[in-house]
Parts: structure tokens; sequence; C-alpha cells
């Protein structure tokens, strides 16, 4: 009995050292793979030439996947319908490329799959594989390299386009909006440089595009557009800059559409300054009219009297040049009421006004039946001004430091187009200590031409404060009482003058205006003075 025992307990040991044991030797998987796929071999074979297939096999020696091939493979001249890709969705140990559009004789074609070719399992990229061919004897062997960047931003947009159209007794440059190109390559996301491979020697227009329809045609509507104004010719050892922006669009208005009884909005394109808009169906004889911007979209406001009782409207637009005609059916339908905004409300910065807004145009102001008072409560003289195309008046007066301001607007203070008025406005308006704010004084060096527009930018990319310069003002910029913030410094050539960036033009081959940034970024500090020189190269 006790034997029995004995090989009993024996056996519940040994069971349970080899228990402990397989947890302690329990496999993990092994270490991670961190290897990407290895190209083995292709059929045809890669840079073949006299090429005639109709289909592609790249061979690997694992399992692989393509992540997000629509973005990340190019096709060199473009291929139109574009090649059939697999695998789409699952893994295989090969890609598959089919073509479908007949290929060019004695051209040299090119499938960049930048970093789509990743493992089945970990994702590790195969980057920046190329399979090259040729329809003639020989492969193009030329190359041009360079960067893409934005014109006006500081945060450089990824993904550009980087297109040439050979020029040759076809050329026009209206290609670039209805045609695709002869070569095309993408910016790097890290670097924003370029490089364009397998080129034959010849003379080029360069474009960069921010394509967000991804067609490889420009679209001004959606697309932001860079270009170097001489064409480029091949081969040459010059390294391209090229410089993205928005074009400001060919004037237009759209339809009108009618808000309110005496209310109308036309919606445009383009640059919308000194724009008349008239009414040319019968009108009274006390007719009368308004028209101001909206502040934050592309609408024109346009507000009359008295009331009319024509079915439909018939405006004229005008603008230099552009002459239209629009018609738009008119009901009657309820009156606007009066409404007014006042910013700020609260905390007062030593370089801002008080603005005062409203939805309906403000037609004048009475000082009389307004007061400003400081914390004790002695009256703060004050000066309005009439933006009219904003429908704004500021209340212009000098700031103190830890200050409380009340201001107060009577009934009659404002009076809009229609007669309104205003009720009663209280507001307090507070100003900080000036230690509780920091101070930036900027000296720019090398600068080629004035006047020079010196701009502080938050990190969101918004103007938070600027100062215009001419040549007489020198070159020293002080930005006093700012909030403690996080700021970058850009600096633009104002080439004409006109107190603003001003963007190019393709077709007239105007370049946007010159932008640097400063390359650090400044973080303000209550109670701190920074002085920075920026020597311009």
């Amino acid at each position: 009995m006790f034997k029995r025992f004995l090989l009993f307990f024996c056996f519940i040991l040994l069971a349970s050292n080899l228990y402990n044991c397989a947890k302690r030797g329990m496999p993990t998987g092994g270490e991670i793979d961190t290897i990407p796929p290895v190209f083995i071999r292709s059929n045809p074979e890669n840079f073949s030439t006299n090429f005639n297939a109709k289909e592609i096999r790249i061979y690997f020696d694992e399992y692989i996947k393509l992540d997000n091939p629509q973005k990340q493979i190019i096709v060199s001249p473009p291929l139109d319908p574009k090649p059939e890709i697999s695998p789409l969705g699952g893994a295989s140990k090969y890609i598959r490329v089919r073509i479908s559009d007949t290929l060019k004789e004695n051209t040299t074609y090119s499938i960049n799959f930048g970093n789509s070719i990743v493992d089945n399992n970990e994702g590790n990229p195969f980057q920046f594989f190329r399979y090259v061919f040729s329809t003639g004897d020989y492969i193009d062997s030329l190359a041009l390299r360079g960067t893409a960047t934005n014109s006006l931003k500081r945060v450089i947009e990824e993904d550009i386009s980087v297109l040439l159209y050979e020029v040759d007794s076809t050329y026009t440059d209206s290609l670039i909006y209805k045609e695709p190109p002869t070569y095309i390559a993408y910016t790097k996301d890290s670097t924003h440089t370029f490089s364009v491979e397998n080129m034959r020697a010849g003379t080029y227009q360069i474009v960069a595009l921010k394509d967000n329809n991804n067609n490889y045609k420009y679209e001004p509507g959606s697309d932001k557009i860079g270009f170097k104004k001489e064409y480029i010719t091949l081969p040459t050892e010059e390294n391209i800059d090229l410089k993205i922006f928005k074009e400001i669009l060919d004037f237009e208005v759209k339809r009108p559409k009618q808000l309110s009884k005496h209310h109308y909005i036309f919606g445009f394109e383009g640059e919308v300054d000194s724009t008349e808009i008239k009414l040319i169906s019968d009108k009274p004889n006390d007719y009368e009219y308004r028209i101001f911007k909206d502040s934050e979209k592309d609408t024109l406001h346009y507000w009359f009297k008295p009331k009319l009782e024509n079915d439909s409207l018939v405006f004229e637009i005008q603008k230099k040049t552009y002459r239209d005609t629009l018609v738009s059916k008119h009901r009657d339908m309820e009156a606007d009421s009066l409404e007014i905004k006042v910013n700020p409300t609260s905390s007062l910065g030593f370089n801002k006004n008080v603005e005062i807004r409203a939805n309906i145009p403000l037609e004048k102001i009475d000082t009389s039946k307004i007061s400003l008072l400081d914390k004790d409560f002695l009256a703060v003289r004050f000066t309005t001004h009439h933006e009219k195309f904003k429908n704004m008046y500021s209340i212009v007066f000098e700031k103190e430091e830890q200050q409380k301001y009340k201001l107060k607007m009577l009934p009659g203070s404002i009076t809009d187009f229609y007669g309104n008025t205003n009720d009663t406005l209280a507001y307090t308006l507070n100003t900080k200590a000036y230690s509780d704010l920091g101070n930036l004084k900027f000296t720019v060096q090398n600068i080629e031409s004035y006047p020079v527009i010196v701009q502080l930018i938050t990190e969101q990319d918004e103007v938070y404060r600027e100062q215009i310069h001419h040549e007489s003002d020198g070159n020293s910029f002080d930005f006093r009482y700012l909030e403690p913030n996080t700021y970058y410094v850009r600096v633009i050539y104002d080439t004409n003058n006109n107190g603003i960036w001003d963007t190019g033009s393709f077709l007239e081959k105007r370049q946007p205006e010159k932008v640097f940034y400063y390359p650090k970024s400044f973080t303000i500090r209550p109670n701190w003075d920074f002085t920075e020189t920026f020597i311009l190269k």
C-alpha cells in the first residue's frame, strides 16, 4: 500500500514539474520580423528594351501586399486607362501589372511603387522599387531633381505632383489643363524633394501641382500650382526649386439668391474689389441700395429699399472688362431685424480696436450717445472709422495697462440703412499688465526691395501681428505686448506695394511674391524681451 502511495506521489510531483517547465519554456513566437521583402525576379526582366508585353509579373521571396497603391504607385509617362495592378486587398508572392493602353514607340516607361510594397505579416516596406522598360532599343537615362514646397504657408504640403511636358511643335500652355504630362514624379514626405528618372534629352515645361483630383491635370478651382518660368533643357545639373500657390480665379459672379424682403446675396470667384451691381429692372425714383462683402465667405450682400412689387429682378454686374446680367425671382418675404456684434467683448489687446459689425448695412454712428470710461470713471477720448465694404465701424483709442474700460452705446448710437437703431449695449473691456506680455525686436538684414511686410504667425498659420516698412522706416521691427504663445516670423517682399501678399499666375508667367521664414520659432513668455536678427539669403 505504501509503495502505491509513494508511486502516486512521485507521479503527481513529476507532472507538476513538467507543467512548470512547460510554462517556463512556452514559445514566444521569436523576434519580430523587421526585414522587408526581397525582389527575386520579374517577367519581363526589369529594364527590358523592345518591350511589347501586356502583363508584367514581379516576384518576391515572401507574401506581400500593396499599401495604398492608388496614391503610392506612379506610372510615368501616365497611361490611360491606368494599368490594372494586383494584389488588391489580399496577399501574393508576386505583383501583376496588366497594361490596357497602347504604349508609345521608342519611349521609356517607369512604374514607381513608392512605399506601397510591404510584407504581409509586419508591413515592412520595400521602398521606392521601380520597374523600368522601353519600347525602343535603349533605356533613357537622364534625371531631374529638386524641391517643391509652399509659397506662403509655413507647413509644407505633402504629395506634391511634379509634371513635365515636352516642349515641341505641338506644345501650348493650355496642355497642363487638359493633357497628361510626359513625365511625372511625387515629392518625398520627409524631405519634400523629387527625382524624375529615365528621361530623354529635350526641352520641358515643369509644373508642380497639389493635385487634389489626382488626374494629372491642372484645375485652378481645386489645385495649387508652381512652375518655372523658363523651359528646362536636359541634360542639366540644375536643382529645381518650385513654390506652389493658389491662383486667384477669373472673376465671376454666381446667380443671386434672395434671403429676405430686401436682401440678396451673390456668390463670386476671384477678386471682388470695385465690383458694381446695378438693378436694371423697373424701380421707383427713390430706389437706393448698399453692397458689402461677407467677412467669412466669398459672398456679396446686396440690400435695397423701398419694397419692390416686381415678380423678378434683373441685375447687371460690372467689374473692369467683366459684364454679366443675372435674373432672380422676387418674392414677398419677411424683413430682417438689426443684429449688432461687437468684438472684443472682454479682453482687449493693446494693438486692437473695438469693431462693430451688423447683418444690415450700417449707415451712421452717433458718438454723442457712446461713452467710454476707464476704471476711475474718467472719459476716454476715442474716434470712429467706417469701412463700408466690410460693413464695420471701429472705435479707436489709446489703451493703458491694467485698465477696465466701460463701453456703453445708448439707443440710437447705431443706425442702419433702413433707419433701425440699436438697443442699449454695454461692455467691459480689460487690458493686461505689461508684465504679463512679452516683446520681440526683429532686425532683418539683406533686404533686396521695399516695402517689406514682416508678420508674426501662430502655429495654426494665422497672422497675429504684422508691420509694413518702406526703406525710410529701416529694417528693425518692434513687436510689443505680445500674448504668451509660440510664434513664427514671415518676411514678404511687397513688390506691388499694396500691403498684402500676392499670388502668381501660370498663364501670365508671374511668380508669387517672395516669402521667407525665420528657421526657428519664438516662445514668448510674460515679461520677456527677445532680440533677433534674420539674414535673408
